[in-house]
């Protein structure tokens, strides 16, 4: 991932040191195992503890032998003595990549957690704040019925929260480790080998394996990714969209000094929620990358490797990047309460369509025959102009059926929010 959209900490998860330093790890961890046998000497495992791997040192093997884990293990024995023979003992590649690429994915997935967590309170305190906040309703772009600002959030509170379960399954899922050998028969090392190692690294083994983690494993945590990047898609989009000039509902943040355009000094952009759809897009494609990673030739190909080293790392500093930047968003966003109800009103009286159509229905009217009456009052008010109370009321077949005082409680704002508290309740929202 670029630098621009990697942000410290989930940027060193994916470092090349720290990738070692797991490596390095798991390779202590099965020593331990082994010791715990008697296989390793406790004299040659006192020595081990404080094996270490020099950067630059394996970087120049690799160069020559131009494969990373005999490199990784070279720039390490080459410092020790016999003790040195003891690692990696009965164990392939993929033992230790694959394990300590859990070790990485789970430490990910808890700072992804936190993320969501902090943007789940800046909607809560938006949803909260503005829980009998009108604004229109709008449905394929056009004005429907009134909603509350509140309660758009609390739908997005309620689905953010399911991508914390959705994350926190894909993290379980993921956090196994493989210490099987070769093709997986445990021929070189013992299951309990396996179960101890993994027990030190705080994982558990995987049940069954061949010479690799299973990548189902890896594609439901990718796509699980891509899921949350696609809710927040839909959240920016919808910011995006209140935020244009014949609505401006909303407004993102704008600091003192930002420029919006280089050309026009009046722009305000929604530049960050435009950025958080772009990365969606490229999480999803990054999905089916992974889920093309499932099927590989046999006990095991590489094909998946090359892959896995961009979009494993990258899905998951795109996907903390959007978090973060989503909270900002949502913790400064401006909100107009007058421009709703501006907005509100600007379709003169239209959004109460469906009451009179009610009305009248319960009045004996068949569905048919009302809508139509309805509709034609409607149209006038569309097309012509004027307000759509004052045109039903000049309408024969609505006055013969509905008084004044009727009207008069149909064409009531309220009547569309009597119900927000037991919604906020339903979310669990105080």
């Amino acid at each position: 991932m670029i630098e621009r959209y990697s942000r410290p900490e989930m940027a060193a998860v994916w470092s090349e040191k720290s990738k070692y330093d797991k490596w390095l790890l798991v390779e202590l961890a099965v020593s331990e195992a082994w010791a715990e046998d008697g296989v390793v000497p406790a004299e040659d495992m006192a020595k081990l503890r404080s094996a270490a791997y020099g950067i630059d040192r394996l970087n120049d093997i690799l160069a020559v032998n131009r494969h990373e884990m005999t490199a990784f293990l070279t720039s390490i024995t080459e410092n020790l003595g016999p003790e040195g023979r003891w690692l990696h003992l009965g164990l392939t590649t993929s033992d230790v990549w694959d394990t300590a690429t859990a070790l990485q994915l789970v430490e990910a997935a808890d700072l992804l957690d936190r993320e969501a967590a902090a943007l789940l309170d800046a909607l809560e305190e938006k949803a909260l704040e503005h829980r009998r906040t009108l604004m229109m309703g709008r449905t394929h772009g056009i004005h429907a019925e009134p909603v509350t600002f509140g309660l758009k959030m609390a739908l997005w509170i309620d689905e953010m929260r399911r991508s914390r379960k959705r994350l926190s399954q894909a993290r379980e899922t993921i956090a196994v480790g493989k210490i099987s050998g070769p093709v997986g028969t445990h021929a070189t090392v013992p299951p309990h080998i396996e179960a101890r190692a993994c027990r030190r690294l705080r994982i558990q083994p995987a049940r069954v394996s061949n010479q690799i983690v299973q990548r189902d494993r890896h594609a439901q945590f990718v796509t699980t990714l891509a899921v949350i990047a696609a809710s927040l898609e839909k959240f920016a989009t919808e910011i995006r969209g209140l935020q244009r000039t014949e609505i401006r509902e909303v407004e993102e943040p704008f600091g003192a000094g930002q420029k919006g355009s280089s050309s026009m000094p009046h722009k305000r952009n929604p530049e960050l929620s435009e950025r958080v759809c772009g990365l969606a897009r490229l999480m999803r494609g990054y999905a089916v990358t992974a889920l093309e990673n499932v099927a590989l030739w046999g006990e095991r190909d590489i094909s998946h490797s090359s892959a896995e080293r961009i979009i494993l790392p990258d899905s998951c500093l795109a996907l903390d990047y959007s978090l973060n930047i989503f909270a900002k968003v949502m913790r400064g966003l401006v909100v107009y309460p007058d421009r709703m109800r501006e907005n509100l009103d600007a379709t003169r009286g239209l959004l109460f369509s469906q009451r009179v159509l009610l009305a009248l229905i319960d009045r004996g009217l068949a569905r048919e025959e009302a809508y139509e009456i309805v509709q034609r009052n409607s149209a006038a008010v569309l097309d012509g102009g004027g307000d759509f109370r004052e045109t039903v009321e000049s309408d024969e077949d609505v006055t013969s059926r509905l008084t004044r005082g009727d009207l008069d409680g149909l064409f009531d704002h309220s009547y569309y929010v009597r119900h927000v508290d037991e919604i906020f309740e339903r979310v669990g929202l105080a």
